[in-house]
């Protein structure tokens, strides 16, 4: 600890220089730094789809910079410029990735690991925990943590279940491991590769994929310790909705029908048909008209009973009182088939978010047929109608859905929805070993500097292809709208910013307002700042408008540029204290049946620990 304090008083005692407060940028730099307000405060309306906020924010600045042109060194900013992220190397590189782990999702090539970690929790759950800790966190470094989480949770609850364990202890220290994983590789989070990208691209000497994998070691060895022996403390046990024994609550309408057993039966002894297990919070009869539940009421044709039970007991009172669940029969599908019922759950950028189920044509899309709503959001969402169709979905609510095997997996397979069904696995084909070794192969030839991982990348996709690990429908299903335009539009934003000079004005204005406090301290602020950024803002978003003010930062206190990119890129994959700070984040919402103030109360620490971890430890390696 001395040493450290006498390298701060150094530090302190080197950074002298006096900097006036700066002057106000051009008028298209003021715009541009409003514009990025708002769209900071866009990227966190619920409301608005992501993708939809990315696109507006987008075309204000090509429009601006087309009707108001802006002069740089003698010629005119072309508004094209703000396109030029659709062809960005980083955005390229992304993509090949996600389509990469789709295709060692599809093969079930983790699925052997699956298995051991099961075995070992069964043997010893204290040294399994840290075991899976560990591996989700390696494998996060190379592969998109989403499919590895996927893959674990129905593992853990089981696990945890079978070995009386709370999974609400288990899940979310799992999670953040995967997210603290990925800050170790350039390759580890999307984040990562636009910070690095763009520090190329300014000059600075570029990372190669384990330059800050040291710092990322010994600071996130800390927080898996954390994640392992502290973490699950403080976590309250929560019920476990994927889980047999402590299943999820469902709010569903069940129809009568003139062939119904209960039709023409008092409402007591539709109850009775249910051994009186059945909870109706009401009867509705018609579009407005909801009847009194009084013993002697008698159920006729066309009434809808508003029942609220698990799955298992709904389905066993559709055929107790021979009514339906869903007004619609499910032609399509064979009675021959074996159905089953799965979990949708609704994401920010699924097509159910903000939208309804009949809105979006979901069941003629899908051919499942939807049979049940769980509110994610109880005080804030309205009852349900006689009709499940038309209520309006937002991210964190699952929806029981019943369907055959092949429909679950297309929809599984499409990306456009999270499945949580825990008779699903992946499947372990004889394409397992190729996908795992086109992988190797990627990761390998550019950690050794052998092509650009860009080119690895996309070369990886053809070498998938031609194997047949993946299918053309399995690529274009592996890619996200909603990560490509947010992407898209915090570069535009980015180098608007750098060049209206709006990048060096709040660098200055920072400088500033800190220039009686050493460079570690300022290095510090700027990642806690990224830190708390990324928790209510989207991380690339994040990390793209704060990647060039820490270079004008690091250029203006004339001290290495390097250490400030990882503060960024640090800083921006800090997502731990929000359920919708990261997409993993959102499943484990509704998989281990947490509460928003559950990520609070395990994130917080966590990013204070890997903030104070970093603080210290990268202005002694890169000596400022």
């Amino acid at each position: 600890m001395a040493v450290v304090l006498n390298h701060v008083i150094n530090c302190h005692t080197k950074h002298t220089t006096k900097i006036l407060v700066p002057d106000l940028p051009n008028s298209h730099g003021i715009f541009v730094l409003f514009l990025t307000v708002f769209a900071l405060y866009l990227f966190t309306r619920d409301r608005l789809p992501l993708e939809a906020s990315a696109l507006t924010i987008l075309l204000l600045l090509i429009l601006a910079f087309q009707f108001f042109p802006f002069e740089v060194k003698g010629e005119i900013l072309s508004p094209t410029i703000f396109l030029s992220g659709f062809g960005h190397e980083a955005l390229i590189t992304i993509c090949a990735l996600m389509i990469l782990g789709k295709g060692i999702e599809t093969t079930g090539a983790l699925q052997p690991l699956a298995i051991l970690l099961a075995k070992a929790w069964m043997a010893r759950p204290l040294l399994a925990s840290f075991t899976t800790l560990i591996v989700s966190a390696i494998l996060s470094a190379f592969l998109n943590n989403t499919p590895i989480v996927v893959m674990l949770l129905p593992l853990l609850v089981g696990v945890a279940i079978k070995n009386k364990l709370s999974p609400s202890s288990i899940l979310m220290p799992i999670g953040l491991a995967t997210i603290v994983g990925g800050m170790a590789t350039t390759i580890g989070t999307s984040t990562n590769l636009l910070v690095v990208s763009i520090a190329a691209a300014e000059g600075v000497s570029e990372f190669q994929m384990f330059d800050f994998a040291y710092p990322a070691l010994i600071v996130g060895s800390i927080g898996m310790l954390y994640l392992w022996l502290i973490a699950p403390k403080l976590l309250p046990e929560r019920k476990a909705p994927l889980s047999d024994t402590t299943p999820r609550v469902f709010d569903a309408s069940l129809h009568i029908n003139s062939e119904s057993t209960a039709c023409g039966l008092t409402f007591s002894e539709v109850l009775a048909l249910t051994d009186n297990e059945m909870k109706v919070d009401r009867i509705d009869r018609g579009k407005d008209l909801s009847v009194t539940r009084l013993p002697s009421v008698t159920i006729r044709e066309g009434d809808c009973l508003i029942v609220k039970d698990t799955p298992k007991k709904l389905k066993l009172f559709e055929k107790q009182l021979g009514g339906t669940l869903n007004r619609e029969v499910d032609a399509s599908s064979s009675v021959q088939e074996t159905q089953h019922l799965a979990e949708i759950v609704v994401t920010r950028d699924s097509m159910l978010h903000r939208a309804s189920l009949l809105a979006t044509r979901f069941a003629q899309r899908t051919g499942l047929l939807p049979l049940a709503i769980h509110r994610a959001h109880d005080r804030e969402a309205g009852e349900i109608s006689d009709e499940i169709g038309p209520t309006s979905l937002r991210s964190g609510d699952v929806v029981l859905v019943q369907g055959t095997a092949s429909q679950l997996e297309k929809l599984k397979r499409s990306g456009n929805a999270l499945v949580l069904d825990g008779t699903m696995e992946l499947p372990y084909t004889h394409r397992a070993p190729r996908a795992m070794a086109i992988m190797a192969m990627v990761i390998l030839t550019a950690a050794l500097g052998l092509i650009p991982i860009s080119i690895a990348a996309v070369t990886g996709i053809g070498l998938m292809l031609m194997t047949r690990c993946i299918r053309w429908s399995d690529a274009s299903a592996a890619l996200s709208t909603q990560i490509i335009m947010i992407i898209v539009s915090s570069l535009a934003l980015g180098v608007a910013m750098t060049n209206t000079g709006g990048a060096l004005f709040i660098a200055q204005l920072i400088v500033a307002a800190t220039k009686n406090l050493p460079i570690p301290a300022i290095l510090s602020i700027l990642m806690l700042v990224m830190a708390i950024l990324t928790n209510v803002v989207s991380n690339n978003a994040t990390a793209v408008i704060g990647a060039p003010i820490a270079i004008q930062i690091a250029e203006q206190l004339e001290t290495s540029i390097e250490p400030f990119i990882l503060a960024v890129i640090f800083g921006a994959n800090m997502s731990f204290a929000t359920a919708f700070g990261y997409k993993t984040n959102l499943l484990l919402l509704s998989a281990g049946g947490y509460k928003a103030t559950d990520f609070l109360r395990a994130g917080i620490p966590l990013i204070l620990i890997m903030w104070a971890g970093f603080s210290l430890i990268l202005p002694l390696i890169y000596d400022i």
